[in-house]
């Protein structure tokens, strides 16, 4: 059985990983989108508009829809605790809609939704 420091060092551990990981994500996506001239924005809140449900990718282009892949994206994750509506990378859907986003790809995202790239919130 662990004892209570080896936890606590495991925690701190997993969550300064998942932070730093974050943190580089992104800045990685920040930097990739400032080479957009604002496009991508734009693009977003049409396609938003324009899908019947979270799972209609019919807006998505072929390169995001290889990222959500790549990145092991699921509709429905097996870990209650980690989900995309309480990821760092979760862009919450605006009044009216009931989709999410991400920071990684387009498209429509499932709050109940998964990916490799989770990371917790920061807790305030």
């Amino acid at each position: 059985m662990m004892d209570k420091r080896k936890m606590e060092r495991r925690a701190f551990i997993k969550g300064t990983v998942s932070s730093s990981l974050a943190v580089i994500l992104g800045t990685a996506y920040a930097l990739t989108g400032c080479t957009n001239s604002g496009k991508q924005g734009a693009a977003d809140k049409d396609q938003a508009k324009a899908v019947s449900s979270c799972d209609d990718y019919s807006q998505v282009d072929e390169v995001n829809l290889r990222k959500r892949n790549q990145l092991g994206y699921v509709k429905q994750t097996s870990n209650p605790d980690n989900r995309c509506d309480n990821c760092k990378l979760y862009i919450a859907p605006k009044e009216g809609e009931h989709c999410g986003g991400c920071q990684l790809f387009t498209g429509p995202v499932f709050k109940e939704g998964y990916c490799t790239y989770w990371a917790a919130q920061d807790l305030v």
